[in-house]
């Protein structure tokens, strides 16, 4: 009677160790298939690398943009049926209803092409080839330090051409910066300083004096974006320009 009823309770224990033990075996085998948690990279935080020159902070950004097909006159050589296919990115903030053009710190350990391609990256989740000569240079304050006296919050910000030949489903920065394809017409009425319409002057200006066809095709004087994770390009541009009237005030 004594041996059937220790039989009774052993058992089921048995079976109840058993289970555990396969329900840990199975969950390890199955751990390394799991999906990394970060296969995008991540964006950079906080100033420890940033640059700066004097009381500015510089920054570094870009046009993303592409020129649209246009089939059978795509041959055109007229000016206006050029600039009529070229679209522009733009990127929105949160809490904000304005669009503005991808742009951020430029660090310490890149160059300032590097810093554009990067911001790109970033916030558009876009990579493609960077023209070497800068748009232009621009003083402004950041958004934060708009109200203050002074040059607190100034920044120094460079501007390039990007010529987007990939655009990613997923990016860093994507839940805080939506992003929109607009006619670079349409895109001047979108941008809420006059420092982003000048620099979409000088876009045209640049693509215009590209070629014949007024396509910026990649050459030499060109940077092709670098796939995240992968060593940047070697760099040794670090231009500085002639800066516009320093009472241009901006979000940085």
């Amino acid at each position: 009677m004594r041996k059937s009823w220790s039989c009774s309770w052993i058992c089921p224990l048995e079976v109840i160790v058993q289970i555990r033990k396969l329900f840990f075996s199975s969950k390890g085998k199955m751990a390394p298939s799991s999906p990394p948690a970060m296969n995008m990279g991540c964006a950079r935080q906080g100033r420890l690398r940033q640059r700066y020159e004097g009381c500015y902070r510089l920054v570094s950004g870009c046009i993303p943009y592409m020129i649209k097909e246009d089939g059978e006159n795509s041959s055109s050589h007229d000016d206006h049926h050029v600039l009529d296919r070229v679209q522009v990115l733009m990127i929105s903030t949160p809490k904000r209803s304005d669009l503005i053009f991808p742009k951020g710190g430029w660090e310490d350990d890149e160059s300032i092409d590097e810093a554009a391609c990067r911001e790109a990256f970033e916030e558009a989740g876009v990579r493609g080839v960077l023209s070497r000569t800068p748009l232009g240079e621009w003083i402004f304050k950041s958004k934060s330090k708009q109200n203050s006296c002074g040059l607190e919050g100034a920044c120094k910000g460079f501007m390039f051409a990007l010529q987007v030949t990939e655009l990613l489903e997923s990016w860093p920065e994507q839940t805080t910066h939506g992003r929109r394809w607009v006619p670079v017409e349409e895109a001047y009425g979108l941008c809420r300083y006059d420092w982003m319409r000048e620099a979409l002057d000088k876009l045209k200006e640049q693509l215009l004096c590209a070629g014949d066809d007024g396509l910026c095709a990649p050459s030499p004087s060109l940077v092709e974006m670098p796939a995240p994770g992968s060593s940047p390009p070697s760099s040794s541009l670090y231009m500085v320009m002639p800066a516009v009237a320093e009472g241009a005030v901006a979000l940085c």
